[in-house]
């Protein structure tokens, strides 16, 4: 067994947290923590932190920042700080996860590759059912979600299906495309060896690719962790992406250059 920290991202969607909550509290994985890596939110969301805190059984941890626009990489860097955990594993609050989803992870983790995962969409629609009364879709059964594909609830059944580990996983060690901090696993160590994400980075979008581009660099691979570890993420809409044009130029400049460390990262903070 090894000790797991979950990092999710998180802001102002109380309603969300609650069923983010609700699948850690079912997870059939025991030696873990949650960090809760809030980038501004209000006092509702803490109010519903400070209500799992009195009821999980794992420790939850909460760190908040003053909002001043989107600062998940310094909120991130700062959340791993604080933990002495083994490994990590990235997400966000509108992520749910299914009972076998750290269990899983814990299986895929290897010394000298992080494991990207997938998700499942849920449908605007059904993404209301669920926060406005069903909390519990993380125990749902194969058969149930197959239900909810052909209603066109969600956008796809396979990632639920399960395959097992094979030298398959480690097909495209050097890929970066593809690669979300929703569902994304880290050695904690490799993760300060490379400095953390870049805080350089402000507003939605890149800094993950950025993240994985230098873990490369770090010889660090990508093994797959399809097919055994997905989430269910549920509808919202989009951030703002106003600045996702000037992130796309960071990351040309990133993968035309040759380091490792972030620019600015979680070195500050240890």
């Amino acid at each position: 067994m090894m000790r797991i920290a979950v990092v999710p991202a998180v802001y102002n969607r109380p309603d969300m947290l609650v069923a983010f909550f609700e699948g850690y509290l079912a997870q059939d994985y025991r030696d873990f923590e949650i960090i809760v890596a809030d980038d501004g939110s209000s006092p509702e969301t803490k109010a519903v932190i400070e209500q799992y805190q009195q009821r999980a059984t794992f420790p939850i941890k909460h760190v908040w920042q003053e909002n001043t626009g989107y600062r998940a990489s310094t909120i991130r860097n700062k959340a791993v700080a604080m933990s002495n955990a083994d490994y990590v594993v990235f997400t966000d609050q509108d992520c749910v996860p299914r009972p076998d989803f750290l269990s899983s992870h814990a299986r895929l983790a290897e010394r000298g590759w992080f494991v990207p995962g997938n998700r499942v969409l849920l449908a605007q629609d059904f993404t209301q059912q669920v926060l406005q009364g069903e909390k519990h879709i993380h125990d749902w059964t194969l058969a149930q979600w197959v239900a909810r594909w052909l209603r066109g609830d969600i956008n796809r059944i396979q990632p639920l299906l399960k395959l097992p580990a094979g030298s398959w996983r480690k097909l495209h060690p050097m890929r970066w495309r593809g690669a979300k901090t929703c569902n994304f696993a880290v050695w904690r160590d490799d993760y300060i060896r490379v400095n953390g994400m870049d805080e350089s980075y402000t507003g939605w979008g890149m800094e993950d690719s950025d993240l994985v581009v230098r873990l490369l660099r770090a010889g660090l691979r990508h093994k797959s962790g399809r097919f055994a570890a997905p989430v269910l993420h549920l509808w919202h809409k989009e951030s703002d992406r106003s600045k996702l044009g000037e992130n796309q130029s960071r990351l040309q400049q990133v993968l035309s250059a040759t380091h490792i460390l972030a620019t600015k990262g979680i070195n500050q903070y240890l």
